[in-house]
Order: C-alpha cells, then sequence, then structure tokens
C-alpha cells in the first residue's frame, strides 16, 4: 500500500485530527511502520490452523434451580417503609 500525503489526509479527516505538516510526516513513517510490521503475518504458515472464534472456553456460571418455600407477604414486605393493601408502594410515573 502507498502512504502519500493524500492517504494521511484522509486518515486524518476521518480520526478527526488537525496535523501540522510535521506531524503528517511523523504519521507518515509510523503508518509505513504499523503496517510493515502486519505484512509480516502474511509469510505465517496457518495452512493446519483451525479457526478460533472464541480462544477462551466460554462456561456458564449461574447456579442451578433449586426449589425453596417463598417468602409470605409480610416477611417481603417487613422491611418496606411505604406500603399499600399488601403491595409495595413507588413513586407516581405520571
Amino acid at each position: 500500500m502507498k502512504i502519500d500525503k493524500s492517504l494521511i489526509e484522509q486518515v486524518a479527516e476521518v480520526a478527526r485530527l488537525q496535523l501540522s505538516k510535521a506531524d503528517m510526516k511523523n504519521l507518515a513513517s509510523d503508518l509505513i511502520e504499523v503496517l510493515d510490521t502486519f505484512s509480516k503475518l502474511k509469510e505465517v504458515d496457518t495452512k493446519n490452523t483451525q479457526s478460533s472464534f472464541q480462544p477462551v472456553p466460554l462456561k456458564n456460571h449461574t447456579r442451578d434451580d433449586i426449589k425453596k418455600e417463598c417468602l409470605s407477604q409480610e416477611q417481603a414486605l417487613a422491611n418496606v417503609k411505604e406500603k399499600k393493601d399488601g403491595y409495595i408502594k413507588g413513586p407516581r410515573v405520571v
């Protein structure tokens, strides 16, 4: 890929950067170095490598459902400040 002034200006515009001429020269050399480094990945032999979309195996960390006795209405409302007719009274919406 050819790195020239127009490409650097386009990258700066997309990234919303205001670059000076010195910054553009530095960015051009840095971009060339980054692209050269990534081009080395093309040399790696990956013929016998399987694709891995999830490098770390996923595991379900939820607990098993165990049937237990529910709280009574009195127990559930024991620490509620505002209640009315056996329900929790919430803030007015409208």
